[in-house]
């Protein structure tokens, strides 16, 4: 295959801070808060790469919606060895509600747009764990999908894809252009060296607005309250399995 492939990078909250509501319910704090690339979306580029160094492709393209700062996710990507990135601007109140649907939306014009042969994406993202995005994106394109992928090979216009399923392992076989969604196993995403950071701040970023892809991110959905869980109470210790059991029947448990 001698195509293109898109894929989804997604600006988030870093898996390794701790997440706070706002005091009025309305999200959680991100203001000041270290992002970072989705770990999903990590290893959607590194499979894409992959591809493009077995030379199965010839142009792997970023796509990331949001602010400005979501140039830096591309420029991970592009460090990681993307060809060149495209930057859909959405901010403010938009940004706020956009979700799997308007996002579907945006990379599926934009594969139009591209003639992209695949489009890979991250199977959810840690933020808002829907895992909606791929799926989405195949049925407006009315393209073969292959959801929660650990393992994809490539032969001509077919596309081999091991799903990760609840009973284990499904291996099916798609025509291209196809959606494909990348699942933990996929593989291992490589870390940008200092050489390969400071190329990615040539490569281009192109910037596009919805409204350029015939795209309205008016949103469906309204969050009314975001709350912490529930503090976890402490536990009991008990000595035998008769006081095990008589704790169960005081709580009301049994």
């Amino acid at each position: 295959m001698s195509g293109r492939v898109l894929v989804g990078v997604k600006r988030v909250i870093d898996y390794a801070v701790k997440i706070r509501v706002k005091p009025d319910n309305s999200g959680v704090v991100t203001d000041g808060v270290k992002h970072s690339m989705n770990p999903f979306c990590e290893i959607a580029v590194e499979e894409a790469v992959k591809l493009k160094e077995k030379k199965l492709i010839k142009e792997v393209v970023a796509v990331s919606c949001g602010p400005q700062q979501s140039q830096e996710t591309i420029r991970t990507a592009l460090a990681m060895g993307a060809d060149r990135g495209i930057h859909v601007e959405v901010a403010g109140k938009d940004y706020e509600t956009l979700g799997p649907l308007q996002v579907s939306k945006i990379m599926a014009a934009l594969a139009k747009k591209e003639e992209a042969q695949l489009v890979i994406l991250g199977k959810q993202a840690i933020d808002d764990d829907c895992n909606q995005t791929g799926q989405m994106t195949a049925a407006l394109l009315d393209w073969p999908q292959g959801t929660f992928a650990s393992e994809v090979s490539l032969d001509g216009d077919k596309v081999k894809v091991v799903r990760e399923i609840d009973g284990g392992l499904e291996t099916i076989k798609i025509s291209t252009p196809a959606v494909l969604t990348a699942d933990l196993r996929l593989n291992t995403p490589r870390y940008a060296t200092l050489p390969n950071i400071m190329k990615a701040k040539k490569k281009k970023i192109a910037n596009v607005k919805p409204a350029d892809l015939g795209v309205d991110l008016t949103s469906r959905l309204e969050v009314l309250r975001v709350d912490e869980p529930p503090q976890r109470q402490a536990g009991v210790k008990v000595e035998t399995v008769e006081d095990l059991v008589g704790k169960l029947k005081e709580t009301g448990r049994i």
